[in-house]
């Protein structure tokens, strides 16, 4: 079964098609993330409109890689929710148009569910996939939850960020040290020249709870920059460590909390985040002590895209089809 998935939730414009559920056939991303750098976040109106010129071409070079006309698919697969209003609107209505004209079944699907099934999806026939049930964590710049899965179409919500998300507080941090926009990838970059420092942050414990808490630690790092009395010698590589370290570390603490309590051994990492060097390292690591077998996609499929939109899309119909026979 060819599924064709569609991907517009911000600001980028994804489309793929997926093969029973786990084999990409392709995977199209294109973003307008440049447009937005110089203005140090998305802006909405901008991202719909790119959207509104890239979504037609991206759906034909999606076909075209995957060598495959549009008679040739199954279902379409639309991201649904959460997302800008605008941009999903974009891929919604092409999505809904799309499936009236072929007549063809359209499967509505949750973005942050589809991050954790991004595991179970790659252009290799011959994987080996998670073993469910499993604990998912889902940080991006949207969004910090951890969930529970016993299956594709099961997800129970064990825990979320209280206010800013994890990608988010990378992103304010970075404007605040001076780095470029977006940034994760910024910060990561110039933390990984430092070893180890006598700066120190620290994340709200909220102890009890699976929940996060972020803005407490940007905060501190505004007015440790504001009261820092050497600003030309400003510490700026080691503070991006400590406050790397800090996210680092409490979100590894919460997965692993998170499996004891529910006695899994299988831990699924996905969104914009789950490509940080240092969380990769050191949750692997002492996933590994646990005993816990722990899940990053592969760097490309950490970001938004369509594939991982497909992909779960495919679990979606087949229930609904034994649902109704």
């Amino acid at each position: 079964m060819n599924i064709l998935g569609i991907e517009t939730s911000c600001d980028e414009t994804a489309a793929s098609i997926v093969k029973d559920g786990h084999r990409i056939l392709s995977n199209i991303v294109v973003s307008s993330l440049k447009e937005h750098g110089k203005f140090g976040g998305i802006i909405p109106e901008l991202a719909s409109r790119r959207q509104l010129e890239y979504i037609n071409p991206i759906v034909e070079e999606s076909l075209e890689k995957a060598k495959l006309k549009l008679e040739d698919i199954d279902a379409i697969a639309v991201t649904i929710s959460p997302g800008l209003i605008g941009s999903l609107l974009v891929g919604v209505c092409f999505a809904r148009a799309l499936s009236f004209a072929l007549q063809k079944p359209l499967i509505e699907v949750n973005h942050i569910q589809a991050h954790l099934y991004a595991n179970f999806i790659s252009s290799d026939q011959n994987n080996h996939w998670p073993r469910l049930p499993a604990v998912g964590l889902v940080v991006s710049g949207g969004h910090t939850s951890l969930f529970y899965l016993k299956g594709f179409a099961r997800f129970k919500l064990l825990g979320q960020t209280l206010d800013d998300a994890a990608g988010e507080t990378f992103d304010k941090v970075a404007r605040i040290l001076g780095l470029d926009y977006p940034g994760g990838p910024a910060i990561d970059r110039l933390a990984a020249s430092v070893q180890k420092t006598t700066i120190r942050f620290t994340c709200a414990p909220l102890p009890g709870t699976l929940n996060f808490s972020f803005s407490g630690i940007k905060t501190a790092v505004l007015y440790f920059k504001r009261d820092a009395k050497d600003q030309k010698n400003f510490p700026t590589a080691e503070v991006a460590y400590a406050f790397q370290d800090s996210v680092v570390e409490i979100l590894v603490k919460k997965c692993l909390l998170a499996c004891e309590k529910l006695k899994t051994k299988t831990l699924l990492i996905g969104g914009g985040v789950a490509a940080n060097s240092a969380l990769r390292q050191r949750l692997s690591s002492e996933a590994e002590e646990k005993g816990v077998k722990v899940y990053f996609p592969s760097l490309e499929l950490c970001m938004d895209n369509a594939a991982m939109i497909a992909g779960l899309g495919f679990h979606l119909l087949k229930k609904e089809k034994r649902r109704d026979k």
